[in-house]
């Protein structure tokens, strides 16, 4: 048991000098590098429970036991939460919300140039939308560079990324909802959601996503029926 304690302490000693830290995105480099502990607890949360999310717990229960290997950094939902109204630009400028997605399960990332942990973990993404993406899902990869698209554009040229759809909020907006909901504290910030909009998982913290745990903790969110 001590020994678990003293593995665990380095992330979470990052994850609360990040939190202490109350920072603005963009104007300082805040990320994680390593996941939230799986143990953390999350009653604090702001949650909606919604009409829209009966059948969230049932659908936790069953890719659970997937949450593991390189994936285990993620935390299992524990209350009914939509998502549907996070707001980003779509990949032709325009205004969009999760809530369009409906229909898909989706992992939404959220990333930025100058977090290093996102800049890695970005082929692990692009790899896993050209392996599992289609009209049931997406990795949603919402880049939140503050400025103009020179430099994310720059970015995903330079690093061969062809496969993710290029989403953005240069106004922050998105993290700070999150971070209001406590689901960010730092980037990169990833969460799992289900076709109607509801979380599954979340984390906070790089992970790779190219690897056989995440295909099938994607493939166990795609054989939950629809609620």
């Amino acid at each position: 048991m001590l020994e678990m304690l003293e593995t665990k302490l380095p992330t979470l000693r990052l994850v609360a000098l990040a939190a202490v830290a109350g920072i603005l995105v963009g104007t300082t480099a805040l990320y994680v590098m390593g996941g939230l502990d799986g143990n953390q607890s999350s009653q604090d949360v702001v949650t909606r429970v919604t009409s829209s999310c009966p059948a969230y717990a049932s659908k936790v229960a069953s890719i659970d036991p997937f949450i593991t290997g390189d994936v285990a950094a993620l935390l299992p939902a524990e209350d009914a939460q939509s998502l549907g109204d996070l707001g980003f630009n779509a990949p032709d400028g325009s205004a969009t919300k999760l809530a369009e997605f409906t229909g898909k399960v989706t992992l939404v990332n959220l990333w930025a140039t100058w977090c290093a942990p996102c800049r890695e973990e970005m082929p692990a993404l692009d790899h896993l939308q050209a392996e599992m993406g289609s009209d049931r899902f997406e990795v949603v990869a919402v880049n939140i560079d503050r400025g103009d698209d020179e430099k994310p554009k720059a970015f995903l040229k330079e690093t061969g990324i062809q496969s993710l759809a290029y989403y953005r909020d240069e106004t922050t907006g998105i993290f700070n909802e999150l971070r209001r909901r406590n689901l960010a504290v730092g980037l990169p910030v990833t969460l799992l959601v289900d076709e109607d909009g509801c979380l599954l998982a979340h984390m906070n913290g790089p992970a790779n996503w190219a690897g056989q745990d995440a295909l099938n903790l994607i493939e166990a969110a795609l054989e939950q029926p629809a609620s």
